[in-house]
């Protein structure tokens, strides 16, 4: 599940994105996506800390982008401000030593979870879907849902 974190956090970029021609302050943020200020800074000053945004103090200041919006991965600022996507740990893909992450109540024999399994699958499609999407996707669709109307009989 996406934390308020995150979803707060793809909220202010989507903002600043759509504001890319000035530095956005944080409490304009807040006040417009309705965040709690002290969070959204907390939040903020991650996402700048990663190499994402920057800031300028003083008359004028606030949050830019540090790089175009068509180069920020969803699936990056989920990561960074929530952590793995995988549902559970031992769905993370293996790490650099080609080891996986084995679950406090798993055996060892992690190849032979079926829940392990699944939940590699839906990390699979998770990651499919948020490491293919830029901040620029996303301040390009509109954020209404089609209404789909299907009709059987």
């Amino acid at each position: 599940m996406l934390s308020n974190r995150a979803k707060y956090g793809l909220k202010a970029l989507i903002y600043i994105a759509q504001h890319a021609e000035t530095s956005v302050q944080s409490a304009e943020i807040a006040a417009a996506k309705t965040i709690p200020k002290k969070f959204l800074d907390a939040i903020l000053l991650d996402i700048k800390n990663s190499g994402v945004l920057y800031s300028k103090k003083g008359k004028g200041g606030g949050f830019q982008l540090a790089r175009p919006a068509k180069r920020i991965l969803v699936g990056q600022i989920i990561r960074l401000l929530d952590g793995p996507l995988a549902p559970i740990e031992c769905a993370n893909p293996v790490d650099d030593q080609g080891r996986g992450q084995i679950c406090a109540d798993c055996s060892g024999e992690t190849e032979d979870c079926q829940v392990r399994a699944l939940m590699r699958e839906v990390n699979e499609a998770i990651v499919a879907v948020l490491d293919h999407r830029t901040l620029e996707e996303l301040i390009q669709t509109p954020a209404q849902v089609p209404l789909i109307l299907r009709y059987d009989i």
